[in-house]
């Protein structure tokens, strides 16, 4: 594997078996998809209208990829941070770069099992599509004031349904809404079996659960496809080493930071290692797996990044208690504004209003005043870093003090 070995799991080579290889090597030469794919003709909508048939250039999951990357709140997903917020580095990664490279682990890997790639990547563009500004920090808090004002809870794969689903209504798979509620990658397991999930009636009820328990139902979430189940494993696969590689990128760690030795190569070997582990052990099988090593490994690098990026104290000190202040503080403005009901404000003008232009044509509302804590959920989630400092500073002066400002050029000279 171009000459990278982890020392903290040697036997992860990143190479297949001569027995999985062939396996493998009879998929990719038949054409025909594993009689445990998911294929075009199951998939399940909610409206059965004749728009939304299956056609040669655009079968099923097709549809459902092209209707989620022309959504707006997919364009916003370049805004949006991944792990590193307030750098001034082009190079860093977006959460508009992860869902891609999430897509890019998961169709190499169910490419190999002949699982069904549209699938998988309508799953993928979509998982994150309901993200906060701010990356896991903004999704703390904006799940804080939702639920001290509701007693609900916010994580972001389940707003990320309710946009695909209800915000902006596109009439997508079951298949593939289940797949993004499923995905969340804090929950890495070895073996993923499918969950038996077969209609809207028991997703809607998943989905209050989710609603209504946070943690105690999204902890048990397992999604009713094997294409969901390697989207879900891609997502820690595809974030493991790029974080890494970001971290060292922003000065934050370096190259002998991390146990294995490898550094930013780390991603490299990931990539290969773990899509040709989870290969190797789910070929051929009704569920997908990793080898001890592979998931003992995962778990252990996932693990060291909690250590060493994503709770250090620089990642944690952009965001003081200023800036959780600053949401429950526009959250508050916001309720205020859809209670006057002046539709000369930002959240009517670009919110609101242009998603009642959207769903006009498909003969759909967006009911805004039936539960207004949902609808500033819709709004505040849907904002990209600039907007919500935008917003803040518009709305508070004093906010252009607490956010941080790092330039192209400190330190260097143009």
């Amino acid at each position: 594997m171009s000459g990278l070995t982890n020392k903290m799991a040697p036997g992860l080579q990143g190479e297949l078996s001569p027995e999985a290889a062939a396996q493998v090597r009879n998929i990719l030469e038949s054409g025909r998809l594993s009689p445990y794919a998911c294929t075009n003709e199951q998939a399940i909508r909610r409206d059965a209208s004749e728009r939304d048939q299956d056609t040669l250039m655009r079968p099923a999951f097709v549809r459902d990829a092209e209707k989620i990357v022309h959504m707006p709140a997919y364009n916003r997903l370049n805004g949006k941070t991944q792990v590193f917020s307030f750098r001034a580095n082009d190079d860093l990664t977006r959460r508009g770069l992860h869902v891609q490279l999430v897509g890019r682990i998961a169709r190499d890997i169910g490419r190999a099992l002949g699982l069904n790639l549209d699938l998988i990547e309508a799953i993928a563009l979509g998982h994150d599509i309901g993200h906060t500004p701010f990356g896991h920090a903004g999704e703390r808090y904006l799940n804080a004031v939702f639920h001290e004002r509701t007693g609900r809870w916010f994580f972001h794969n389940v707003q990320s349904v309710r946009v695909l689903d209800v915000t902006y209504g596109r009439n997508l798979a079951l298949q593939t809404l289940d797949g993004v509620i499923c995905h969340n990658g804090e929950f890495e397991q070895q073996v993923f079996h499918t969950s038996g999930l077969k209609d809207f009636d028991a997703f809607d009820r998943v989905v209050r659960r989710c609603w209504q328990s946070g943690d105690d139902a999204i902890g048990k979430l397992r999604p009713m496809t094997l294409e969901g189940c390697v989207v879900r494993i891609s997502d820690i696969i595809a974030y493991v080493g790029k974080d890494r590689q970001d971290a060292i990128r922003a000065g934050l760690c370096h190259e002998d930071t991390f146990d294995d030795g490898l550094g930013g190569a780390y991603n490299a070997w990931a990539l290969q290692a773990f899509a040709a582990d989870v290969v190797e052990h789910s070929v051929g099988k009704d569920h997908i797996e990793m080898s001890p090593e592979g998931f003992h490994e995962l778990a252990r690098a996932k693990r060291e990044n909690y250590q060493k990026i994503y709770g250090s104290s620089e990642v944690g000190g952009d965001f003081g208690g200023s800036i959780s202040q600053l949401f429950a503080q526009l959250y508050q403005h916001e309720l205020d504004v859809l209670t006057s009901g002046d539709r000369s404000r930002a959240l009517f003008q670009h919110h609101i209003l242009p998603l009642e232009r959207h769903l006009r044509p498909y003969g759909r509302t967006y009911d805004w005043q039936a539960d207004p804590d949902l609808t500033v959920v819709d709004y505040i989630s849907s904002m990209t870093d600039d907007y919500f400092i935008a917003s803040c500073e518009s709305l508070y002066p004093e906010a252009r003090e607490l956010f941080p400002r790092r330039g192209y050029f400190d330190g260097v000279r143009a």
